[in-house]
């Protein structure tokens, strides 16, 4: 079987979270070859992968959001009803007819900016300007609509790798992509959501500064309007917990789709790492992204209460800088705080590095089900996180699951409360040692890597009965 699987924004460019999912994901499954179909921001990235290609990865194709303009060529368009009817949804964000979108960019090869240069599209958008926006400048509202479709536009006039099923990783730019293959190859995709692309979407927007008011929540409609085109022509819909698949439905995915298959981690690989004596100094260990959806900042935040309280204590903050200016700020602000005990250890191996720890913590304010978080229980420590994702469900059970509480989930960016929890894990070992165990033993029943691997190879079975019921 070929598989594509279709990425934004992480593998094979960046290491860590999904990427380390990914790439382990493909080595699991050399019995199938694999097309890695990755979009980027810019083709600068094409070329620059972090990872040693898997050999049963046969094909990488790459897409580029703002390089893959193409040129005008001064064609003579021309649309029937049906083709502006769709056109005029996809610019008012509204649930457009999306074969007809493909035929249109995909099978008549319309140049995107032909067609953001034509009268049909100025026409278009005066209308909706009329009707909606009829206090808003139409160059406001032009140039808005226009960056906001551009790269969309031109994904979808790229070269469509072919593959037996595609595999997207994310709603988004990706997931259309995927039902783009499944047009032109009339093969089935398959949609797994590591975290809700659309309300992590939202959620930037709503605080970004580069979006004018008046346009928020249409760009908040764009994405919902790319989610849509996942959810409504996936085969499957997978999610990692329960109460993503809960969030995927609300957001419009048909429950007769969904499924939850949840991650896993090679449990073996950690569990024989020796637990630390317990005298001594305490070493917190955080694996994560240097990245503002990680929130260091409130880490540090929380670490400079606890290193006034307990002088000893270690934390050290294991991950690439994905954000390099992000990554200059947490170093400035180590220094304002005054913090002597924090080391940055750059990318590290994490079975080098976790024999050293006493506990992990994770600060995020997005996740879905943190792969460091299961690692850190596979080798007996507890965790302290924020409650985001499923990592309340993972720190205290669900279900019948009578393991015990394997750490601490408190609210995120409340440095206070993260500090509270990680000054009684650095004085109470005995609670460090139960609470390791416990997260230990529920890492071992449900969240073993070859357990989630069967369970994909069954959903990909069940997706080829699905489309072949459906044909």
């Amino acid at each position: 079987m070929r598989i594509c699987v279709i990425l934004e924004g992480c593998y094979p460019y960046v290491t860590g979270g999904v990427s380390s999912w990914m790439h382990q994901y493909i080595q699991a499954m050399p019995q199938h070859e694999f097309v890695v179909w990755a979009i980027n921001a810019d083709s600068s990235q094409n070329g620059k992968f972090r990872y040693t290609m898997p050999d049963n990865v046969v094909e990488i194709r790459e897409v580029s959001l703002t390089d893959s303009v193409s040129s005008r060529s001064g064609r003579r368009l021309s649309f029937n009803e049906r083709e502006l009817s769709a056109l005029r949804a996809l610019i008012e964000c509204e649930h457009p007819d999306w074969e007809e979108i493909f035929h249109i960019f995909q099978d008549r090869k319309i140049s995107p900016t032909d067609f953001l240069a034509s009268e049909y599209f100025v026409d278009l958008l005066a209308e909706i300007c009329r009707e909606k926006y009829p206090y808003t400048a139409f160059s406001d509202l032009f140039h808005t609509v226009r960056s906001m479709l551009l790269p969309l536009l031109c994904v979808m006039c790229c070269d469509v790798p072919q593959a037996d099923v595609y595999h997207t990783i994310a709603t988004g730019y990706a997931g259309v992509l995927a039902r783009l293959g499944s047009y032109k190859y009339k093969v089935p995709f398959l949609l797994t959501e590591h975290g809700i692309y659309t309300r992590e979407r939202e959620e930037e927007i709503i605080r970004a500064n580069w979006v004018l008011a008046d346009f928020k929540d249409m760009w908040i409609r764009f994405f919902y309007m790319l989610s849509s085109a996942a959810y409504e022509g996936a085969t499957m819909v997978t999610s990692l917990f329960a109460r993503a698949g809960r969030t995927q439905v609300e957001i419009g995915a048909d429950p007769a789709k969904c499924r939850t298959v949840a991650n896993g981690i090679h449990y073996d690989r950690f569990a024989g790492i020796a637990q630390k004596k317990t005298q001594g100094p305490v070493h917190i260990g955080a694996i994560l992204r240097i990245a503002p959806i990680k929130d260091v900042k409130t880490m540090l935040y929380a670490f400079a209460e606890v290193e006034r309280d307990i002088p000893d204590v270690k934390l050290y903050i294991a991950g690439p800088e994905d954000d390099p200016g992000y990554a200059l700020e947490c170093r400035n602000l180590l220094r304002q705080l005054g913090i002597r005990n924090v080391i940055f250890l750059g990318t590290i191996n994490v079975l080098d590095y976790m024999g050293d720890f006493d506990f992990t913590v994770l600060s995020s304010i997005s996740e879905g089900q943190p792969l460091s978080v299961l690692e850190s229980f596979a080798a007996g420590r507890p965790c302290v996180t924020t409650d985001v994702g499923c990592c309340k469900e993972l720190i205290y059970g669900e279900g019948g699951d009578s393991f015990g509480q394997a750490g601490y989930c408190v609210p995120p960016m409340q440095p206070h409360a993260l500090a509270q929890a990680m000054k009684d894990l650095c004085r109470n070992s005995v609670r460090r040692l139960q609470m390791g165990e416990n997260g230990r033993n529920r890492a071992r029943a449900y969240f073993r890597h070859e357990d989630m691997i069967a369970n994909y190879l069954d959903t990909y079975e069940e997706v080829f009965r699905r489309w072949e019921r459906s044909e």
